[in-house]
C-alpha cells in the first residue's frame, strides 16, 4: 500500500502552504493561548482531512485561496471538537501525546476549544465564505448529535445496526463528508457535484469508522488498545452483528459481561473471542468493502485525472490501514 506521503505528492506544495496558513490562523496575542495552539500544531496527525479538501477541489475545478480557507476551517472546528471531547471523556492522551486538559486542566481546555471555534467562524465570515461555513457548521452539529445519541444508547445497551450507522454517520462520516463538499464548493462546483462529493465523503467516513471499530477486536499492534470500546460500553458493528446471531442466553451473558465486567481483562478477552468466533469481524469487513465500493462508484462519475486517483488512493489508505 502507498504511504501517505506518496499519495500526497500531487497536492504536497498546497499542503505545505496550508500548514503555514493554518499556523497563522491560530495565532493569538495572549501568550498562554499562543503556547497552547503552538503545541496543538506541533502534534498534528497525517493531515488526511485537508488532503480530502484539496483533492476534492483539484478534481472539481482547481485549488484556490478559498480551498485553503475551507481546509483551515475544517481543521479549526475539528480541533475544537477534539479538545472538548478530551474534556468530556476525561482523556489525558491523544495520539500518544498529553491532551490539552491533561497539561492545562479542563477550564483552559474548554476555553481553547471555544477560541478555535470562533477563529474558524471569523475566518469564514471575514472572507464571505458563507457556503463553506454552512457545510462545516452542519457537520459540527451532526457530530454533537451523534455523540449524544451514542451516550443515550450506551446507557440502555439497545443499539441496533441502523442506530449504529446513524451514530457513525453523524459522529465521524459527517466531517469527512464536509471536507469533500468544502473542496468542491471552494472550486466553484455546482450544487449537484457538491452533493455528490459530500455523499462520497460520507460513505468513506462510515467505512473508515467500521475499520476503526474492527481494531478493537483485532491484533494489538494497531496503536489503539484492545477492548477500549468494550470498556466504554460502546456497541460497535462487530459486536452488534455477533449479538444478533447469538442465542438469547448467549446474548444475555455477553451483554452482562459488557455492562458489568468491562474492566476485567479476562472478560474482555472472552467478549473479543465471542465476536471473532461468531463472524462479527468478517461481517464488518464485508460492510466496509461495500461502502468503499459505493464511494468509488460515485467517484468514477467524475473526471479521470490525478486528483481522482489521489482520492481513490486516500480511501484505500483509510480502509486498508493496519492502525
Amino acid at each position: 500500500m502507498l504511504s501517505i506521503n506518496e499519495i500526497k505528492k500531487p497536492i504536497a506544495a498546497d499542503i505545505d502552504v496550508f500548514e503555514e496558513k493554518f499556523r497563522s490562523s491560530m495565532q493569538s496575542s495572549v501568550p498562554l493561548l499562543d503556547r497552547i495552539t503552538h503545541y496543538i500544531v506541533k502534534r498534528k496527525g497525517k493531515q488526511i482531512r485537508p488532503m480530502f479538501v484539496f483533492f476534492a477541489a483539484k478534481l472539481c475545478g482547481g485549488i484556490n485561496e478559498s480551498t485553503h480557507r475551507g481546509a483551515a476551517l475544517v481543521e479549526l472546528l475539528h480541533t475544537a471538537t477534539l479538545v472538548h471531547d478530551d474534556v468530556v471523556d476525561n482523556s489525558y492522551q491523544r495520539r500518544g501525546f498529553f491532551s490539552i486538559n491533561a497539561l492545562w486542566k479542563n477550564k483552559i481546555a474548554v476555553l481553547v476549544g471555544d477560541y478555535l471555534l470562533s477563529k474558524g467562524l471569523l475566518l469564514s465570515l471575514d472572507n464571505n465564505d458563507f457556503q463553506l461555513l454552512k457545510i462545516v457548521s452542519e457537520a459540527v452539529k451532526q457530530m454533537s448529535e451523534g455523540e449524544l445519541l451514542q451516550i443515550e444508547k450506551v446507557r440502555r445497551m439497545d443499539i441496533s445496526e441502523d442506530i449504529y450507522y446513524e451514530v457513525i454517520r453523524q459522529k465521524t462520516a459527517s466531517l469527512i463528508a464536509s471536507c469533500c463538499a468544502c473542496g468542491a464548493a471552494s472550486a466553484g462546483a455546482d450544487a449537484e457535484t457538491i452533493e455528490k462529493m459530500r455523499l462520497f465523503g460520507e460513505k468513506v467516513g462510515i467505512a473508515f469508522q467500521i475499520k476503526d471499530d474492527m481494531f478493537d477486536f483485532g491484533t494489538d499492534d494497531v496503536g489503539k488498545p484492545l477492548g477500549i470500546d468494550i470498556k466504554e460500553k460502546k456497541m460497535t458493528l462487530p459486536l452488534i452483528y455477533s449479538l444478533n446471531t447469538a442465542t438469547n442466553a448467549e446474548k444475555r451473558r455477553v451483554i452482562s459481561l459488557v455492562k458489568n465486567h468491562n474492566n476485567d481483562p479476562k472478560k474482555i478477552e472472552e467478549i473479543i473471542r465471542f465476536v471473532k468466533t461468531t463472524g462479527g469481524l468478517q461481517y464488518s469487513e464485508t460492510q466496509m468493502r461495500r461502502l468503499q465500493d459505493e464511494a468509488f462508484t460515485i467517484l468514477n462519475t467524475l473526471p479521470d485525472n490525478d486528483a481522482r486517483l489521489g482520492l481513490e488512493q486516500l480511501v484505500r489508505f483509510t480502509t486498508e490501514r493496519n492502525k
